[in-house]
């Protein structure tokens, strides 16, 4: 169970928003890799040691698979460029899993719709 916070608002959760921010600005203005498309950081999850970071993006131009080649191999960059940027104890192992929610959002908004113009079936 978390401890709570006098202001509500746990230490992870503002590490959490800084590594956001920071990766966001090193994988656009830094990553040089052709490979990766436009690449958008969406959500990231650290343990709480910091030993951990699990990075979940999506790409909106270019290749999936070509863009999580370039990510796990600028790596370790990445986390030495982060190690620069925010000051923790542990600057944590970096993991990119693609988010497949916004897919799923979409998939789940095309059903609705195609659901709402078929011919309702009366008595």
């Amino acid at each position: 169970m978390k401890k709570p916070q006098r202001n509500g608002y746990a230490r992870v959760d503002r590490v959490k928003e800084q590594i956001m921010r920071e990766l966001a600005e090193l994988i656009r203005t830094e990553l040089k890799d052709p490979r990766a498309g436009l690449i958008t950081i969406n959500d990231v999850e650290v343990t709480r040691d910091y030993s951990h970071a699990t990075v979940y993006y999506t790409v909106l131009n270019g290749d999936r698979a070509a863009s999580a080649e370039a990510l796990e191999h600028a790596k370790g960059f990445l986390r030495s460029e982060l190690s620069k940027r925010i000051r923790v104890f542990r600057t944590p192992e970096l993991h990119f899993k693609y988010d497949e929610s916004l897919e799923h959002g979409m998939n789940l908004d095309n059903l609705i719709a195609q659901a709402a113009a078929e011919p309702k079936v009366q008595d």
